[in-house]
């Protein structure tokens, strides 16, 4: 890895095997970019940390075994690509057994891995929390886009920044594994006038004449609280209205209001929204945006079964 840990125990006594710290068992691979193979090395450096003691003590680094990962719950798959990634970094073979994206059932094997036993039981962890945590975001996502495209056949149902600090770029990629869109991945890839920045800029139309003079073609999105802001955005030339905080009701007339006076206005609902209310405001949306995708998410239950090889 381009930045590996070489952590190196400290204040234990030294052992004719060796210790299972991570800078010994990832491998580096080409086939990864550096970005990401930075964010397996850093999620690995915070468990497996200068070595795994208990491994180390009970089990022989020459040890081989083999392990499944099992579906313990039915679900819409999401991370088995990612938890792979995580025994092949320590130097195990993983297979997938279940595609990503794909519905899967209580029992199901969904990745299998062999390698020395330290290697497998190393990673683990990792890698039920990743395929757990991500197979809960798309199977919330996939209930929730069917939900709303029985009332909007072309309504998108999207995340936000509200997620898992340094966990983002999988959170969103299980969003879009479950049918949504991932929305903007940061504050460098889309405008988006939030409040605070209506406030700090004079208004609603002082905002959009900044954003629109100084950028390169990108469409600029701002966020409105009220009608009246709404009716300035749309006259201000926003090309994309998210309607903040409404009830309903009172977004459907101003969205039905907005399109009439210019079809091509996108119309985005976003706050206060959830999996019991979401379909209340599918009509009205281009795009539902809501962070409960990722923050209030349940994960799914994965476990893996270890034995001896």
């Amino acid at each position: 890895m381009g930045s590996r840990c070489s952590c190196q125990r400290t204040g234990r006594s030294s052992r004719s095997e060796p210790s299972v710290s991570l800078g010994k068992l990832v491998k580096p691979r080409s086939s990864h970019t550096f970005r990401m193979r930075s964010k397996y090395s850093r999620f690995m450096e915070e468990d497996i940390g200068p070595g795994d003691i208990t491994s180390e003590l009970v089990v022989l680094a020459s040890a081989q075994a083999k392990g499944k990962i099992v579906c313990k719950n039915p679900c819409v798959l999401a991370g088995a690509k990612e938890a792979s990634e995580v025994f092949k970094e320590l130097g195990a073979k993983a297979v997938m057994r279940k595609k990503d994206g794909t519905r899967i059932r209580k029992g199901d094997v969904v990745l299998e891995i062999r390698g020395t036993a330290r290697a497998l039981l190393a990673g683990e962890r990792l890698a039920l929390n990743i395929i757990m945590r991500m197979s809960g975001i798309a199977t919330l996502t996939d209930s929730l886009v069917r939900k709303c495209r029985k009332v909007n056949p072309k309504v998108k149902v999207a995340a936000t920044r509200k997620t898992t600090p340094g966990f983002r770029e999988f959170e969103k990629r299980a969003v879009v594994l479950g049918g949504g869109w991932p929305h903007r991945m940061g504050l460098y890839d889309a405008i988006l006038i939030k409040n605070n920045h209506i406030k700090i800029a004079g208004g609603v139309k002082e905002a959009l004449a900044k954003a629109k003079r100084k950028n390169r073609g990108q469409r600029v999105e701002i966020e409105v609280e009220t009608p009246e802001q709404a009716r300035v955005a749309l006259e201000n030339g926003a090309d994309i209205i998210m309607l903040d905080n409404f009830k309903p009701a009172e977004a459907g007339r101003l969205a039905k209001e907005l399109k009439k006076k210019r079809p091509g206005v996108l119309i985005e609902l976003s706050g206060g929204i959830t999996p019991e209310n979401i379909g209340k405001y599918a009509q009205s949306a281009d795009i539902i945006s809501l962070g409960w995708l990722t923050h209030s998410v349940k994960s799914i239950d994965f476990s893996m079964k270890i034995e001896p090889e």
